[in-house]
């Protein structure tokens, strides 16, 4: 006789099939799938019916298994951050508007050491902050015209931080980890 797992059986919605793409999303951008397994998950996920479904699509990436999806979607890893945490996160987006890449920096030293949620935030801003003043130093200042942009990203950022869910700039590289 087979035995099934009752929350196996129970259908998802969009909210889970949506955390199984940002799961993906990020398994892919750190170099765990490649390009063709990506997009047949990102199919898979998209038509999933069951939560079984949805996770034998992590079974075999480190660091995903046994989450479920819906938890493991909506606010990265670890524990769930405090108000605390989440206000010092919005904090360190928005520092970026004023002193660029320095109030990602010294949140990062300061604040980061307590809250891995707050260091995750600092640290992307940090890397967003660093990559926009190498691109103006690189284009002899031309690339200066992309900080008005970027209010939108970093508020966009802080948003993420306050509702509790981490938040990856586009086109950034990560030079500090």
């Amino acid at each position: 006789m087979k035995t099934t797992n009752a929350m196996g059986e129970l259908r998802v919605g969009h909210t889970e099939r949506e955390a199984a793409v940002e799961r993906l999303q990020e398994a892919y951008a750190e170099g765990r799938l490649e390009h063709e397994e990506f997009d047949t998950r990102m199919h898979l996920a998209m038509t999933a019916k069951t939560h079984a479904d949805i996770e034998v699509l992590f079974r075999d990436l480190a660091g995903t298994g046994g989450r479920p999806a819906l938890a493991a979607g909506m606010a990265g890893t670890g524990p769930e951050p405090t108000g605390e945490d989440r206000a010092l996160a919005a904090l360190t987006h928005g520092l970026g508007y004023v002193t660029s890449f320095v109030g990602p920096l010294v949140m990062m030293a300061l604040s980061g050491k307590r809250s891995e949620y707050v260091r995750r935030h600092a640290v992307a801003a940090l890397n967003f902050q660093l990559t926009l003043l190498l691109l103006t130093i690189v284009t002899f200042g031309i690339g200066g015209i992309l900080y008005a942009v970027t209010w939108i990203v970093a508020g966009i950022a802080a948003c993420y931080a306050l509702a509790g869910r981490d938040f990856r700039y586009p086109w950034t590289p990560r030079l500090v980890k």
